[in-house]
């Protein structure tokens, strides 16, 4: 995807959380989206600013990456939200795109879906949208279902260390 599809994505994903994580559609969901939108539009972002140094879908498109900015809330008490906005971008570039991503970088094999479109496609927002509907969705299943399933102290802990 480019530039414009990941920050649709980010955009739409922001006002997609807002309303999982504060249901309530009044002035407190309002907040969140706010809350949200700056730091998911940050990190859907960053990994795109190997365009102007390294490898593009490479030096910043990898798992060693992520797994710094999901550390982030944990290890310095900011950034929480930001963590998800690079693995949304992560996931629009894997599902959405044609070409994907090397997840395991310095190693350069890319790894993508058979599906996908060319992100100068005139289908490329649509599949963005798509893309960004399947990703709440898992939100929704993990913020509304998964912790019915899992022992409360591994809900708290899970969402303490991703900065919930």
């Amino acid at each position: 995807m480019n530039k414009d599809g990941h920050v649709l994505n980010a955009v739409l994903l922001s006002i997609g959380l807002g309303y999982i994580l504060e249901p309530s559609g009044d002035v407190a969901t309002f907040v969140t989206i706010i809350e949200v939108s700056i730091p998911v539009t940050l990190g859907a972002l960053f990994p795109d600013v190997d365009t102007a140094f390294g490898k593009h879908r490479k030096t910043l498109h990898n798992l060693p990456v992520l797994a710094l900015f999901m550390s982030f809330p944990a290890v310095f008490g900011n950034l929480q939200y930001v963590w998800i906005g690079v693995l949304t971008h992560y996931v629009l570039d894997i599902v959405g795109s044609r070409r994907g991503i090397a997840l395991f970088y310095p190693w350069s094999r890319e790894f993508g879906l058979p599906a996908g479109v060319t992100t100068s496609s005139k289908y490329a927002s649509a599949v963005t949208v798509a893309v960004t509907g399947l990703e709440l969705a898992v939100a929704a299943v993990v913020v509304f279902y998964a912790p019915q399933y899992l022992p409360q102290n591994v809900v708290e802990g899970s969402l303490t260390l991703l900065g919930f």
